[in-house]
Parts: C-alpha cells; sequence; structure tokens
C-alpha cells in the first residue's frame, strides 16, 4: 500500500498518514469491493446490449417462430396456387370444351393488378420481413382473385348445362362399363399386329360377358360384326355431332337393334373378345363431327354405371317427394 501524506499548517510540513493494519484491511476490500461492482455493471451492460433483455429475447425467439409458420403458409400457397393451375387447365381443356364454351384465356386468369401499391404498409418493417409479407401478400392476393374468376367460371357452366339440359343428356359422358384402363387414346404399337399405328379411344379390362351401358341418350345407329378387326360392334348416335363406338363385343342386350333409342345407363351389350385382340376387353371411341375424340375429356364425370344409376333413382325420388 502507498505512503499517503498530508500538509500540517501548523508545522508547516507534508506529515506521512499512518493507518492502522485495520484500516489497511478496509480499504482494500472496498477498493476491490467497488472494482468489482463496476466491472459486473459494465459486463451486465454489454450483455444486454448483445443479447438484448429477456423480454426482447423471447420476443425474438416469437418473431422467429412467426417467420417459420409464415414460410410453412407460403408453401402451403404455393401448392393450393398450383392445384388450381390444374384446376383452371382442366375446366377449359374438358368441362368448356366438351360443352360447347369460349375457354377463359390465360390471361384473364392470372388476374393481373394494377394502380396503387396495396402493400406499402409493410415498408417500415425490417427488410427481410417485408420482402416476406409482401411475396406472401401478393401471392394470396392474386389466389383470391383467380378463385373468384374459377368461380365464375364454374357459375356460367352450371348456368349453361341447365339451359342446355336436353343437349347434356346426349353427351356421352358416362364410363360404359366400371374397369380400369389398360391402354389410352393415341399412337400405340398394336398387341395383335405389331405394328405402330393410331389408337382411336379406350380399352377397358373387362372379362367376357362383363355389362356395357350406354354413355349417354342416343339411337343405335350399328349392331354387326365389323370389319378391320373390331370384331362385333354397337354404334350410338347421340345427336349433336356425337357418335360412341363399342367393339370387341360377346353379343348385345335385349332389343338392342338398329334404330333402337336408349337412354344413358341403359345395358346395351356384353364385352369379349372377338375380332384381333390378344384377351378380352372393351375398345370404346367417341366421334365428334365425324373424327374420333379421345374419350378420357369426357368423362369429367367418372361415374360408373351403378354410381350413375344409385344417383338416378335419388334424384327421381327428391322429385317426386317436391
Amino acid at each position: 500500500m502507498r505512503k499517503l501524506y498530508f500538509y500540517d499548517s501548523q508545522r508547516c510540513d507534508f506529515v506521512a498518514v499512518d493507518y492502522s493494519k485495520r484500516d489497511k484491511v478496509f480499504h482494500t476490500v472496498t477498493t476491490w469491493l467497488l472494482v468489482g461492482i463496476v466491472a459486473a455493471g459494465l459486463f451486465l451492460t454489454s450483455l444486454i446490449y448483445l443479447s438484448g433483455s429477456p423480454a426482447e429475447i423471447a420476443l425474438r425467439a416469437e418473431n422467429n417462430e412467426l417467420v417459420r409458420q409464415h414460410r410453412a403458409h407460403q408453401a402451403n400457397l404455393s401448392r393450393l396456387s398450383i392445384q388450381l393451375s390444374e384446376l383452371s387447365a382442366r375446366d377449359n381443356e374438358v368441362y368448356r370444351t366438351v360443352l360447347g364454351m369460349e375457354p377463359i384465356s390465360d390471361d384473364e386468369r392470372r388476374a393481373g393488378a394494377g394502380g396503387a401499391d396495396i402493400f406499402a404498409r409493410y415498408d417500415g418493417l425490417n427488410v427481410s420481413t417485408t420482402a416476406l409479407l409482401r411475396e406472401t401478400s401478393a401471392e394470396l392476393e392474386n389466389l383470391e382473385q383467380r378463385l373468384s374468376i374459377q368461380q365464375f367460371s364454374f357459375d356460367e357452366v352450371k348456368e349453361f348445362y341447365n339451359q342446355n339440359a336436353s343437349k347434356m343428356k346426349h353427351l356421352p359422358i358416362l364410363r360404359p362399363l366400371d374397369g380400369i384402363i389398360l391402354s389410352g387414346y393415341g399412337m400405340r404399337t398394336h398387341p395383335v399386329l405389331g405394328v405402330r399405328r393410331m389408337h382411336e379411344g379406350l380399352d377397358f379390362r373387362a372379362s367376357v360377358g362383363t355389362p356395357i351401358y350406354a354413355p349417354g341418350d342416343g339411337v343405335i345407329k350399328y349392331s354387326a360384326n365389323r370389319a378391320g378387326g373390331y370384331g362385333l360392334v354397337i354404334e350410338i348416335e347421340h345427336g349433336h355431332g356425337y357418335m360412341t363406338r363399342f367393339a370387341h363385343l360377346s353379343g348385345f342386350g335385349d332389343g338392342i337393334r338398329v334404330g333402337k333409342r336408349v337412354k344413358r345407363g341403359d345395358l346395351i351389350g356384353y364385352s369379349g373378345r372377338s375380332g384381333v385382340v390378344s384377351g378380352p376387353h372393351l375398345h370404346y371411341e367417341i366421334h365428334k363431327n365425324g373424327r374420333p375424340v379421345d374419350p378420357l375429356n369426357y368423362l369429367f364425370a367418372d361415374l360408373t354405371p351403378q354410381e350413375y344409376r344409385v344417383f338416378t333413382r335419388i334424384n327421381s325420388a327428391q322429385t317426386a317427394s317436391n
């Protein structure tokens, strides 16, 4: 411990301060205690400055969780956007096309927007937070607009259907039988002839004798053996430019002959393996205005004959009770 002096005015001289041992210990302890308090204060101040207060730490953790959830919601929005795009494509390519309605253009469906910046309220936030909120809000806004357009389209389709109920009865939209599709419409290698040629319909898996039903109202146009490997064939003229063909049959339903009127869901024949085939199945074609088209585009109801009969009975019962 350094020696300290004080000035004695009576003696006109500096006199050394004489500390007792107790005073020396007290002075040392006090000095180190003050140094410790100051150091601890500086350490806590630095810690709070760098990491924040307990409330700030909890708030930061909460914000991080909110951002994580927000990104998860954004991923869900992106998935919904893809599903809506697929639904819009099906609406154009199937529902509206089959019904003879004008498709809605991609530009209309994209639902572009302009004018004032409706997301400017986010600009005062953190840069990354602002970007995230802007992106998600814009996607949600676009999704809502596209959904409104799709709802409007479905309302149009429904109104068109109701106004053209007679025509709708004739459209071949019912599955001719309950079976999986073995081969689709388009170019393929013939399973028997081994040559690549156009397959103008769908092949349904069906054992010999499986019942086949009319996909829409119409008149039997042809019911006999047909050249070209088709075997036993039934053709139905549905009107409005539509004709359906059923090939490789094993027999006809009761009363099925040329000129016979049939309704959707009526039994018209039985599947088989007549003609040039590798095994029993049903070959099914739809022709529109004299040209073959993909029948898959007309199965948008995706009802089996059995389901159709159940729905018909339910609808008849409800109509009778009204």
